[in-house]
């Protein structure tokens, strides 16, 4: 029985290694969910891409969105197809955490739902994988640049569920051949991760308030005007009060006590 038991084992082992697509292998800085298997991979290849800003509709034939990045440079690949204990919410969540956690990656565009647009048109016009179409209100979108040195590496995250269940990870990584610049978040994309992680970092911000930086974060803050937080940070006084400035309501914004260098803005639960 013992050897029929390790004879099973042998054989679930290389069946499940052999799910996955040939030649194919999991990007380094993305851990993959336990027991998903890669359906669709895409080596290494040089490329002109385009990654939304916004939600996305077609007008006329032609891809339409709020704003974007484009630039030449090389992309690679992965899509998993979850197993059923997982939810692509789940997969999404835990990449997305990898990524801000552990690398530094700092956020440019998060939408779910049909925030997003139609999941048709990511899967067919923005990632051309007909295995990512699913229903618009069970998707999510992720764009992502790493921290420097590697802050020319942007990772694109998205994940759906079609409608026989079956959810998906995609994970992309474009490596700009030349410098990206200045990348600025969507002010939707500050409150959605506010909301969603209970705070914004901002290590960059040592100075007075700075005023494209304002901003962002008081239309953020603007969006949902029924959020209480806090401020922190060395210059926190100073941001506080041209916070008010601009409009986010004295109420709504106390003093912290985060430390470390920079800005820093908690949620008050």
């Amino acid at each position: 029985m013992r050897s029929l038991s390790l004879l099973a084992l042998c054989c679930f082992s290389s069946f499940s290694i052999a799910d996955d697509v040939p030649g194919s292998q999991d990007l380094p800085i993305v851990p993959r969910l336990a027991d998903a298997q890669i359906v669709d991979y895409r080596a290494p290849t040089e490329l002109e891409r385009v990654y939304p800003l916004g939600s996305i509709r077609k007008i006329s034939g032609k891809l339409r969105f709020e704003g974007q990045v484009s630039a030449r440079g090389q992309t690679t690949s992965v899509t998993y197809e979850l197993p059923p204990e997982h939810s692509a919410n789940e997969a999404f969540t835990a990449a997305r955490e990898a990524l801000q956690k552990k690398q530094g990656a700092e956020l440019l565009y998060w939408c779910e739902s049909r925030d997003c647009g139609e999941s048709s048109l990511w899967a067919n016009e923005v990632f051309g994988n007909s295995k990512l179409f699913g229903s618009d209100e069970q998707q999510a979108y992720l764009l992502l640049r790493l921290a420097a040195p590697r802050d020319n590496t942007l990772i694109a995250l998205y994940s759906i569920t079609r409608g026989n269940r079956r959810a998906y990870l995609h994970v992309e990584q474009f490596v700009a051949e030349a410098p990206l610049g200045e990348l600025l978040p969507t002010s939707a994309t500050l409150l959605r991760q506010l909301k969603s992680t209970g705070e914004l970092d901002f290590p960059k911000l040592v100075g007075d308030p700075d005023d494209i930086w304002l901003r962002l974060i008081s239309r953020g803050l603007n969006l949902d005007i029924t959020q209480r937080v806090t401020v922190s940070g060395p210059k926190a006084e100073a941001w506080r009060q041209a916070l008010i400035e601009q409009g986010v309501r004295a109420r709504r914004l106390e003093a912290g006590s985060v430390e470390g260098p920079g800005l820093h803005i908690n949620l008050l639960r």
